[in-house]
């Protein structure tokens, strides 16, 4: 696995939704353990919990809580909203959007490249794409296609991070391995592939799949939120930190140092 410095860093995030859950110590608690562990930023939709308010209204909230991670509101945000997390964060905001499109001044930006619709507008205009894949081998299809049109539209590929978004259930190690990815899965599902396994295998397909250059990195959304992003930084991170594969500590300050992006001026103009 020591390739995997070959194909550049290793990229971490995971989501942090809690269905029916209101309490901001709850969030904290999970943002701040997904911190200790170093990942690169946390997201959160909308669409779970938090019913009076919205996903860029609650991190704001929790910025001051935490010191380092990226914060990554899913929601269809003005950009003056994203751009005042991003003050208040000291920094560290994204917005993920399902349509990415030219603005002047913006955090990281973020959207599901997954849909081969979505893979153009991605690659001009989005910092960071998120694809739902159940292998290796279409993963890196879709990672070679968003890096070819990126150069289409003058950018650099190196530019754009491609991250494979991940439903993981860690508390149930029992089913057998797959050949090449460890711990059942991950298994196509109606709500997109999940691996369900052991933080062990965990690491072994991040590792893998990194190596192989099938992606940058893994956005990871846990089955059971505490539970799950436990075992995952205190498994399988901690795992990777072992093996020299992802940091132990936070050589920035920021989300784009994070991801190992320079801050710029979008200089595309608009289809």
């Amino acid at each position: 696995m020591s390739g995997s410095y070959g194909r550049g860093l290793l990229h971490l995030a995971a989501a942090v939704d809690q269905v029916g859950v209101f309490d901001a110590e709850r969030y904290v608690e999970l943002v701040r353990l997904a911190e200790s562990g170093g990942l690169d930023f946390v997201t959160l939709d909308g669409r779970f919990g938090w019913a009076e308010s919205d996903p860029l209204t609650v991190l704001s909230r929790l910025a001051p809580a935490t010191r380092r991670i990226g914060l990554v509101p899913l929601a269809p945000a003005p950009q003056a909203a994203a751009v005042r997390l991003d003050e208040v964060s000291g920094g560290r905001a994204g917005w993920w959007s399902e349509a990415p499109g030219p603005v002047e001044e913006c955090p990281v930006r973020v959207t599901d490249a997954t849909e081969e619709a979505a893979r153009r507008p991605a690659a001009r205009y989005a910092d960071v794409a998120l694809v739902r894949a159940a292998s290796s081998a279409q993963a890196a299809v879709v990672r070679d296609e968003l890096r070819s049109h990126a150069r289409e539209f003058g950018r650099e590929p190196e530019e754009l991070r491609v991250l494979v978004s991940l439903m993981v259930d860690l508390g149930d190690g029992e089913r057998a391995a797959e050949p090449g990815h460890g711990g059942g899965g991950p298994r196509q599902t109606v709500q997109g592939p999940l691996y369900r396994g052991g933080p062990v295998d965990l690491a072994e397909l991040i590792a893998s799949w990194h190596a192989e250059g099938a992606t940058d990195g893994f956005h990871l959304v846990p089955a059971e939120p505490r539970r799950d992003l436990e075992r995952l930084v205190n498994g399988t991170v901690a795992l990777l930190q072992h093996r020299g594969l992802f940091r132990t500590f936070y050589p920035g300050s920021t989300l784009r140092e994070h991801l190992g992006l320079a801050r710029r001026a979008d200089q595309l103009a608009a289809p």
